[in-house]
């Protein structure tokens, strides 16, 4: 028998990448590819690049490159490039990196196999030359889901699934998971329809469209069978879910369901628009068991004017309101968000408004960027364009700040009992977890002060004690213990 020819998939970017990740790697292994964890391993090394901004685009070059570095001095024959990036560039990044064997645009997702195996032959697959592929699908959201079929919207199934990588009761999206983590990420639509001055996501994402509630919850379920405990939705815009299926408020009657998935401890939802919230999903996210009183909220500012330059809206004191509205139904609540700073036309008084929004927000997670013009935007026309050092300054001081809140925003957790899902258990390094209010690789963790009878995937009851940073100490409330005997007394 000839020996299987063999796969590595290296992924970086977002959380939506991890599945398109696990899509290509149900589609390989389905037509007879072993999957290894090291490219040095693989016949073909698959980078599933992340386009979004500079920084990103440069460590998934680089991350070609690397791979591209085992060839001769191992099994490694081929480098291909898929994910955002090559789909945002194509032809272009095949010219321009010639270390790449092929770069494979999501159209080419569903043949993945036979692409990869012409390239492992010696044989050469064109490059696509990019297209806007927001005009794939009709402008009106309700025409979208008929067109939906003839459009290449990875993670998104439904197709049946051999033996074991999927129940066989009902089709799911093909994939396969590629570690053994107790949590995951679940598609709920792709694509988005804002139009925000600073991001080029939608040209080569696509116009929002959802998946069919039906098909994310048989993906759920099959998950839990694989032992995931904690489901993680993701979307470019989750609060825009089910507008093209005539409901847009689908996401408050589905995470109700979602829950009830047995073998699944806990539901989380990202990607948050602000100016989408509305107060029913506010009330499912805050009052619904298992689900995750979670709000990743996508400010990037607070000062109207610069909002208003990328194309969005709100300001600091409705912003400040929202927060004020989830508190009172959850005050343990976590909230996080990104922001730029540097936008073009940002003066001095916009930046203070932003400071006074984050010292008054107690946010659990902040993310600050530099602004830098992505080719395509329209904010890269822009004038009042401001120099690259008043930019790093300004990275640099909002960034100490929010630093600093958010380690004082830890403090005021010690106290609290939180549920924490174990993710990891090592005798040196200890036990660690995440609780309702830190979602995987963004935010903060939890290092449990016993790890005794812990596994991972299990959901246990701590209070916390102390904080490092973001990160929080806490003790677990087992039956018994003093700090459970504590809380009983009180």
């Amino acid at each position: 028998m000839p020996e299987r020819r063999t796969v590595a998939l290296v992924t970086l970017g977002c959380a939506r990448n991890e599945v398109d990740s696990e899509e290509l790697a149900g589609r390989l292994e389905a037509d007879g590819w072993k999957l290894v964890e090291d490219a040095e391993e693989a016949d073909v090394a698959v980078v599933n690049t992340c386009g979004f901004v500079e920084a990103a685009k440069k460590d998934s070059v680089d991350a070609l490159l690397e791979a591209n570095d085992l060839k001769g001095h191992g099994r490694t024959q081929a480098v291909v490039a898929v994910g955002c990036m090559a789909e945002r560039y194509g032809k272009e990044l095949a010219e321009a990196l010639p270390e790449a064997d092929g770069v494979l645009g999501f159209d080419d997702y569903a043949d993945i196999s036979d692409r990869l195996q012409t390239i492992l032959n010696g044989g050469i697959h064109a490059a696509h030359t990019p297209r806007d592929r927001r005009k794939l699908l009709p402008i009106s959201p309700a025409e979208r889901q008929d067109s939906a079929a003839a459009v290449a919207l990875p993670g998104h199934g439904p197709v049946d699934l051999p033996d074991g990588l999927a129940p066989p009761r009902a089709p799911c999206a093909l994939r396969r998971r590629l570690d053994g983590s107790p949590v995951a990420s679940v598609k709920l639509a792709s694509g988005c329809d804002r139009r925000c001055s600073f991001c080029a996501i939608p040209s080569f994402r696509g116009s929002f469209i959802s998946r069919r509630p039906s098909d994310v919850l048989n993906e759920t379920r099959w998950l839990a069978e694989q032992g995931v405990k904690e489901v993680m939705l993701v979307s470019e815009n989750n609060t825009s879910y089910g507008k093209d299926l005539g409901d847009i408020r689908l996401l408050e009657s589905l995470l109700p369901e979602l829950a009830e998935v047995d073998g699944l401890e806990r539901v989380r939802v990202s990607y948050l628009q602000p100016a989408e919230m509305r107060p029913g999903l506010i009330d499912v996210l805050t009052s619904t068991p298992k689900v995750a009183p979670y709000f990743d909220l996508s400010f990037q500012h607070s000062a109207p004017d610069v909002l208003r330059a990328m194309r969005r809206f709100g300001d600091t004191d409705r912003f400040l309101e929202l927060l004020d509205t989830i508190r009172s139904k959850a005050p343990q609540a976590g909230v996080r968000s990104n922001f730029i700073v540097g936008f073009p036309g940002e003066s001095a008084a916009d930046l203070a408004e932003l400071e006074r929004f984050l010292n008054h927000a107690r946010l659990d997670a902040i993310g600050v960027f530099g602004y830098s013009d992505e080719e395509g935007t329209e904010a890269a026309g822009y004038d009042g364009k401001l120099d690259e050092d008043v930019v790093a300054e300004r990275l640099a001081r909002v960034s100490r700040l929010a630093e600093e809140l958010v380690s004082q925003r830890a403090e005021e957790r010690v106290g609290e009992t939180v549920h924490v899902l174990v993710e990891s258990v090592d005798e040196e390094e200890g036990v660690y977890g995440r609780a309702a209010h830190q979602a995987p690789e963004t935010d903060g963790q939890v290092l449990l002060t016993s790890g005794e009878g812990l596994t991972v995937g299990r959901m246990v009851e701590a209070k916390v004690v102390g904080t490092e940073g973001v990160d929080l100490v806490a003790e677990p409330l087992f039956e018994g213990s003093p700090a459970r005997i504590e809380e009983a007394g009180r």
